[in-house]
């Protein structure tokens, strides 16, 4: 049993947004050897977040914790992007946390993840400069910036001893481990498999945004990427003519507007000039003005 708590007490979950609160909260867990489970998320909560803080609980086992945050961080935004927008709706997030024993659900705001921020008080940032570059990075250009000072100030704050990200985002859990290893955290990564819909296309809060029809030509991201899968099975081909043909490809779906397309190495995240079985794809298709991105091992 845990020490702070009854076991998996469905009807409450125990919520905190102070980050001193949080950070003693932690601290008395670890003095007491009570493992931590963490998972960060922005809110607005799908059947793929909750596998997220499932995995949490198998790791950290029913004498540990789980701790979900959900915060909307701003410093990942852009100014031209949805931040004012995103899907927020903590009652329906804490009444799902609760049917999954959840041990605590860390809300923070604004001011009190970025202190006197608007008043230029607040000027210690992360970055994280290699894996960073590409895809996301270049279409985005301020995101992992505030990626990595976000998750490090939550790492900080909730003292994990394994964290739990989704691999559908694939470069930023890559990104974050490489910041876990080169800063020295104490925490364990475990990426997560991506969860679908029944058609393929990759569960996201971003989905609610899409319209009826924009919704059924979006599972063109899926298929793309089950025709490159398809295409290396049994040979190479050069990532430029794999590059020109799923353009083509896309153009099946006519309200989908092609971001990127990439083809690299899962270590590295190297672009690659040859794509082989083993070789990742990752790539973002507009619909409207939802961004929606995927990725997979071919």
């Amino acid at each position: 049993m845990r020490a702070d708590a009854s076991p998996f007490i469905l009807s409450t979950v125990k919520v905190i947004a102070n980050v001193n609160v949080m950070q003693s909260r932690a601290r008395a867990w670890k003095r007491a050897g009570i493992k931590i489970g963490f998972v960060p998320t922005m809110g607005f909560l799908h059947a793929g977040h909750l596998s997220l803080v499932r995995e949490a609980r198998k790791r950290v086992g029913k004498t540990g914790v789980v701790v979900v945050s959900i915060y909307v961080n701003p410093t990942q935004f852009a100014p031209t992007e949805d931040l004012a927008k995103y899907p927020r709706d903590l009652k329906h997030d804490l009444k799902l946390l609760r049917k999954l024993g959840v041990d605590l659900v860390f809300t923070p705001g604004d001011a009190e993840m970025y202190p006197g921020k608007m008043e230029n008080r607040y000027s210690t940032y992360v970055v994280e400069e290699t894996l960073s570059r590409s895809m996301e990075g270049a279409a985005r250009p301020t995101h992992f910036r505030g990626v990595t000072t976000v998750v490090a100030k939550l790492f900080n704050l909730v003292l994990p001893d394994v964290a739990v990200f989704g691999q559908k985002d694939f470069q930023q859990a890559a990104v974050i481990q490489r910041m876990v290893s080169d800063l020295n955290f104490p925490i364990r990564i475990i990426i997560a498999p991506t969860l679908r819909e029944r058609d393929g296309l990759a569960m996201s809060s971003r989905n609610k945004y899409l319209a009826v029809e924009q919704r059924a030509q979006a599972v063109i991201l899926f298929h793309a990427l089950s025709a490159a899968k398809a295409a290396v099975k049994n040979k190479s081909f050069s990532a430029a003519q794999l590059k020109k043909d799923l353009k083509e490809f896309l153009t099946a779906a006519p309200l989908a507007r092609l971001d990127y397309v990439e083809f690299f190495d899962p270590a590295t995240l190297a672009p690659v000039a040859q794509v082989k079985r083993g070789t990742q794809m990752a790539l973002a298709v507009y619909f409207g003005k939802t961004r929606l991105i995927d990725n997979a091992t071919l």
